[in-house]
């Protein structure tokens, strides 16, 4: 590679792999800084909790890297990554015995539902079908850059087809409306569920959109899991950026991006070395942390400034990974085993839970979603066992050290302060497990090995996951499309010419897809075309 690279990727998550794959297939000559050891950021996984068993870090199935046309277009499977999937896609517990299922089959699914409540099932095949109209478009328009016009057009053309503006006001439709759809809750355990996968309410607009999206993505590519682990994605991610001339260097903190005449023309690293740059810098990073720590003041407007002190982050997250020596002795165990696992009861006890998060409560009965990886991926433990993990959102860590109000502070697990130090991690993770307990007896007693991963420490590992949260901010509507990550500055380009924000801080936000990484790559490519970055010596 030339000692002056075209680009600069800051950050080797999937955003930044995918961003530096879209520009050496251009052509360009591209170098990626990653302050970790390792890359991958939120992709990860290790044998760190119990020997022979693999767990992934931090995020696990990857519903939308299925859907998403910018990783399929990749076509990693040519670089060693494989995709495995669970019998059933999600399950979730009914509280009054038995399961919620999503199969692959959406028949099988369909069919489950009636057994519950007849009719549901004919209804469930009604938004299938509405999906196969719409949903491609749908996907597409969402992840690429604001406005989608030409995606949005496709989505236009095909809305009579599923009743027009009425499809509209219900993918407007807050989850919990949309459970009312059906007879039964199961179709609406799942729905809502889903939702709970962001911040956005359950009786807030835009959580019917998340949670129809996740479950109908569910219902037709599958909650998929890379074979051998989280890690495998980043690794096919890598190998296809090196065998194409990209450079991966890790342990190599970018700590400024040098500015000249209002352009990004170089970065500086932790260790002081100067790297020049030819024509563009890809942050993926947080927004907070490439306009208040990468660049200086004076390099950025100060309306930005003033609007960035109104960015909002998701809430935090604590995980926990268990290494079982059985499967999860489940009281009744579901008709197909499913990969994911949602830990709600009710829909009232689901919006209970989120709602305590959202009004920064640490909650009584937090809801989990679970993953059993090893139905899902049998490479992942020995043959009889399961690897198995759950996460929640918590509030954020008080800054200022002060205690979170505890819904569960009669828990028998005790107090939870929410500062997230060590006790409170552990004193949590019990509170987790009850839970899963509650449902699965003797869950405790078929535990090898336990890791429980706190905010600190998923921030401590990437950066990006600033006090635990794995969005690169809220999935709430007022910090979406053109607010994102701050009004006025919706798509990859920043006020500096030359510099690109391709983290899951810009549009379309979290989630494993790789449009923000694309969406920056693609900005990058037209300034070049249209002479706004021209090659520096």
């Amino acid at each position: 590679m030339s000692s002056t690279p075209d680009a600069v990727v800051i950050g080797a998550g999937p955003n930044g792999l995918v961003a530096a794959n879209a520009l050496v297939d251009a052509g360009w000559s591209v170098l990626v800084l990653e302050a970790q050891p390792e890359p991958g950021g939120a992709v990860r996984s290790s044998e760190d909790v119990h020997p022979g068993f693999v767990h992934d870090t931090f995020s696990s199935y990857y519903p939308l890297a299925a859907a998403s046309p910018t990783i399929q277009g990749l076509q990693l499977e040519d670089h060693g990554l494989v995709w495995r999937r669970a019998p059933a896609v999600l399950g979730h517990p009914r509280p009054d015995g038995g399961w919620a299922l999503l199969h692959p089959d959406r028949q099988v699914t369909a069919a489950l539902m009636d057994e519950q409540h007849r009719g549901d099932g004919a209804e469930w095949l009604r938004v299938c079908e509405q999906w196969d109209a719409v949903g491609d478009q749908l996907v597409r328009a969402l992840i690429t850059p604001f406005p989608p016009v030409r995606h949005g057009l496709g989505l236009l053309a095909r809305l009579p087809r599923v009743g027009g503006l009425q499809f509209v006001r219900t993918l407007l439709t807050p989850a919990t409306d949309l459970a009312r759809r059906f007879g039964g809750d199961s179709p609406g355990l799942l729905l809502a569920g889903n939702a709970a996968h962001t911040d956005v309410p359950l009786d807030a607009a835009g959580s019917g959109l998340m949670g129809l999206l996740l479950t109908m993505l569910g219902q037709t590519v599958g909650y998929p899991v890379p074979e051998g682990g989280a890690g495998a994605l980043t690794r096919a991610l890598v190998r296809r950026l090196e065998s194409r001339g990209g450079e991966l260097r890790c342990s190599s903190r970018v700590e400024h991006v040098e500015v000249v005449h209002g352009r990004a023309v170089a970065v500086r690293t932790e260790q002081g070395e100067r790297v020049p740059v030819g024509r563009a810098v890809l942050a993926d990073v947080l927004a907070p942390a490439l306009y208040r720590r990468l660049l200086d003041e004076g390099d950025v407007p100060a309306r930005t400034h003033r609007a960035l002190e109104r960015f909002q982050l998701d809430p935090g997250t604590v995980k926990v990974d268990w290494a079982l020596d059985g499967p999860v002795p489940w009281r009744e165990t579901p008709a197909h085993a499913p990969g994911t696992v949602h830990v709600g009861g009710s829909l009232a006890d689901m919006n209970q839970s989120l709602g305590q998060v959202a009004s920064g409560s640490i909650p009584e009965h937090p809801f989990l979603l679970m993953g059993q990886t090893t139905t899902a991926d049998p490479t992942r433990s020995p043959a009889g066992t399961e690897a198995a993990w759950a996460y929640t959102h918590v509030p954020q860590p008080h800054a200022d050290g002060a205690d979170a109000p505890d819904a569960g502070a009669d828990s028998p697990s005790g107090r939870v302060t929410g500062r997230w130090d060590r006790d409170d991690n552990e004193r949590f993770a019990d509170r987790m497990q009850q839970r899963i307990e509650a449902l699965a007896p003797g869950f405790g007693d078929r535990v090898l090995s336990r890791r429980v991963t706190g905010p600190h420490e998923m921030q401590a590992a990437d950066e990006n996951l600033a006090g635990g949260a794995i969005n690169g901010g809220t999935a709430q509507l007022h910090q979406q499309l053109v607010f994102r990550p701050v009004p006025g500055l919706g798509r990859a380009e920043t006020p500096v010419a030359g510099l690109f924000l391709a983290s899951a801080s810009a549009h379309p936000g979290g989630g494993v897809h790789g449009a923000p990484g694309k969406n920056a790559a693609r900005a990058a490519l037209a300034a070049a075309r249209t002479g706004r970055l021209p090659r520096r010596p």
